[in-house]
This record gives C-alpha cells, structure tokens and sequence, in this order.
C-alpha cells in the first residue's frame, strides 16, 4: 500500500512538473479588425525591452527585423489592399521591418512560415514601403501591435510606426 502511494504521488508531482508553465518571456499576441470592409489577422510574439535598449540596440537598425519575437509575424488580409498607396493582392504574408531612426521600410513577404527572419529572402517580398518613424507619447514596455481605422500600429520603447492600409 505504501509502495502505491509513493508511486502515485511520484506520477502526480512528474504530471504536475511538466504541465506547470511560466510565462513565456515573448507571448503570442493577436491584433484583428477591419478596415473598411477588409478584415486584417496579425499574429505575433511580444517581446519587452526588460531594461535593454531594443530598437537600434538589440534589433539594430538597417536589419531586417521579424517585426516580434520567436516565428515571423504573419499578417493576413481577406481582400486586396492598398498600402501606402501600393498594391497587395489578399493572402497572408510574413511582416518584416527593416528598423530606422526616422524611417523604417515595411516588408510583405509571400513566405510567412518561418522563424524569426533567418530564412528571409528578398526575393520572395510581394511589396515593401517606407515610412516615417515617430514617438510614442510613453514608453512602450512591450512590443505591441495595433489595427487602427486606416491603419496598421506598431509600437515599441520610444517608437511608433504606422502604415496606411486602404
């Protein structure tokens, strides 16, 4: 009987070990919304500064960035759209960054199964637009991004960037 027990409380603790879970250092994130009548999906991990200078710092600027954390982040539009005034046929891409102090270029790549930009490739970039880089009224502790109105928000540390989605 006491052998029992000692088993059973043996499978008990191993089961409770590994379910038990921390936090993820960068969380999954989901931002969804419509804009006009297209719906907008984009999935992402989170990443926090921690006291670290992030953006030009950890993620330097002039690289591409995977626009998070661990996979690359995934954007996914039902119906055509224009960015910045340029085409995107609907479909889901990888959202990749190439930071800047003033100005960051947006990636759409049509290869949006990938972790973080490893196996980025020009190449396979349906469209890429600049835009300017602007400050954030606080600091953004987490890395976070927003479906607006018109708009696609990301903010971080400092930074806001923002495209126009039409």
């Amino acid at each position: 009987m006491k052998r029992l027990a000692l088993i059973a409380l043996a499978v008990v603790s191993i089961v409770s070990a590994a379910t038990a879970q921390d936090k993820p250092v960068s969380p999954k994130a989901e931002a969804s919304g419509t804009i006009g009548t297209t719906k907008v999906n984009i999935v992402y991990h989170q990443p926090s500064a921690r006291g670290r200078k992030m953006l030009g710092g950890n993620e330097p600027y002039g690289k591409v960035w995977r626009t998070g954390a661990n996979d690359a982040t995934t954007i996914e539009f039902d119906k055509a759209v224009k960015i910045e005034g340029k085409d995107l046929p609907a479909g889901k891409y990888a959202l990749f960054t190439i930071p800047g102090e003033k100005e960051w270029v947006i990636i759409f790549n049509k290869e949006h199964k990938q972790w973080g930009a490893y196996s980025y490739k020009e190449k396979d970039d349906a469209l890429r637009v600049t835009v300017k880089a602007g400050k954030t009224p606080s600091f953004v502790e987490t890395f976070t991004i927003g479906v607006g109105k018109d708009q696609i928000e990301l903010s971080w540390e400092n930074t806001a960037v923002a495209f126009k989605v039409k």
